[in-house]
């Protein structure tokens, strides 16, 4: 279980150390680490006009992020709490569940203040600040998405460890990697996608296999942080993210333990 849960929140070794502000609660981000930024927006841009979801773009309008420099938590901050009450919250590289389901209950979303070097400009995998607020803080301005998020965070606090390990397949496949219909084809949600150039052009491959989002399925597959993922899963619309909610899904997650896991359409790790 391990391989599928550390790439969330589990805590882990990493190279990489959160940014401290200063006296004035501002991250003095150096002119080589605000270059990686300008680098991953610049080409992740590229990449999603005609793949993130209408409601993505819609709230990376309202953000407004700096292009040419790493933005200040508080400027993120001052557009959710105005769209939904969310703020983010500044993390270290990697925190426990404890600390990630607290904070998600509080409408607070965890932000390591780091910022990848650019040996892992195409993957890294620990979350960097541009995957949590380019990848992830546009989708927090949608109701349905932070409403869905807000009582994931409420499930986890209560939850087993073993209950959280299958709670954490529900948050890879939709906040992580879902994705939602569009017409006759299908939009991005997940920030493991929206952040990633590689992972996008992938979603719309045809090697990609596209299910359409069942809890109980979703609780059962398994998945891997270090592959592109071989299974998406689809909503109908993010209306279905409130329905979620309306759900028994801890009665689901019981289910899905009591039959276990789908087979794995991709090899072990090595």
């Amino acid at each position: 279980m391990a391989d599928e849960i550390t790439g969330i929140y589990m805590k882990q070794q990493t190279q990489y150390i959160a940014r401290q502000p200063d006296n004035e609660g501002i991250i003095r981000y150096s002119e080589a680490e605000n270059a990686i930024w300008k680098t991953l927006v610049t080409r992740q841009m590229a990449c999603i006009q005609e793949t993130a979801c209408d409601e993505f773009l819609a709230g990376l309008a309202l953000l407004n992020l700096p292009e040419d420099r790493v933005p200040q938590l508080g400027e993120v901050d001052a557009v959710l709490e105005a769209a939904t009450g969310w703020k983010t919250a500044a993390v270290p590289a990697l925190i426990g569940f404890d600390r990630f389901f607290e904070l998600l209950s509080q409408r607070r979303f965890p932000v390591a203040t780091f910022i990848r070097s650019r040996e892992d400009l195409d993957y890294i995998k620990e979350p960097d600040i541009f995957h949590e607020i380019f990848g992830h803080c546009a989708m927090l301005t949608n109701q349905h998405f932070a409403d869905f998020t807000e009582h994931y965070g409420k499930l986890g606090v209560l939850a087993t460890p073993e209950e959280r390990v299958y709670l954490a397949r529900l948050y890879w496949f939709t906040v992580e990697f879902g994705l939602v219909r569009h017409r006759d084809s299908f939009r991005v949600i997940g920030g493991g996608i929206l952040s990633s150039p590689g992972e996008t052009r992938y979603a719309f491959s045809h090697e990609a296999r596209i299910s359409p989002l069942v809890p109980l399925q979703v609780l059962r597959t398994p998945y891997r942080i270090d592959i592109m993922q071989p299974e998406y899963f689809l909503l109908e619309d993010l209306a279905q993210l409130t329905a979620l909610t309306k759900l028994d899904l801890m009665g689901q997650v019981h289910q899905a333990m009591d039959l276990g896991l789908l087979p794995a359409r991709f090899p072990e790790a090595v």
